[in-house]
């Protein structure tokens, strides 16, 4: 399979690139610093590029079977801007599968289901610019045609795989504190294969 990667070098992206890797796939990253990306694969395209511009993510969106988004917030609007031109150029190639990193403040509240986590009294974080930042990325792929699934990490430590953790549609599992960054990694590549979350947020913890 053809797997694009966006944030690629990220905590999460960089352990998908790895597994996808494992898993004898052939794997294109864009990146705007080339040099962090360590890895040396046959398997492995690095194109040096930038996700705001428009003709980085044509070229590189090219022949691909999926595409999986673990840009982080970072205190930009990175995220909710680059989204749109992956968007129409995965609808302009034709290709429908795309999994994206989210975070549990945009999973429903359990004490209100009718309100977002993060905009509930189960929300702990004092800031919730990364979790806007998030939910207007949920609502572009709302409104889109392609196949998505967002995997919504609660509290995300760097951690040890696992290989065990419980994950609920569109609501964190009841109780869950936290998952590590391999775990997260793990489950969100599994969904290459998958079509249990197809057009749904999707929480993981323990």
């Amino acid at each position: 399979m053809n797997i694009l990667i966006f944030g690629g070098t990220g905590r999460v992206g960089s352990h998908i690139v790895t597994y996808a890797l494992l898993d004898r796939h052939h794997v294109t990253v864009l990146v705007r610093n080339p040099e962090k990306i360590q890895i040396n694969h046959e398997n492995l395209t690095i194109i040096p590029g930038n996700v705001l511009n428009k003709d980085d993510i044509v070229r590189a969106i090219r022949g691909m079977d999926v595409v999986i988004s673990s840009l982080n917030t970072d205190g930009t609007t990175t995220l909710s801007e680059s989204m749109p031109l992956i968007i129409e150029a995965m609808e302009n190639e034709g290709i429908q599968r795309i999994i994206t990193i989210g975070t549990a403040g945009i999973l429903q509240s359990r004490m209100d289901p009718n309100l977002l986590r993060y905009l509930s009294s189960e929300s702990k974080r004092k800031s919730v610019r990364a979790a806007e930042e998030h939910y207007k990325v949920y609502k572009m792929l709302k409104q889109s045609k392609l196949d998505w699934t967002i995997v919504c990490p609660t509290y995300l430590p760097d951690g040890e795989r696992v290989g065990e953790y419980r994950t609920e549609s569109n609501f964190l599992p009841e109780g869950g504190i936290k998952i590590s960054v391999p775990d997260t990694a793990e489950f969100a590549f599994s969904q290459i294969k998958s079509s249990d979350y197809i057009k749904t947020r999707v929480g993981i913890s323990y």
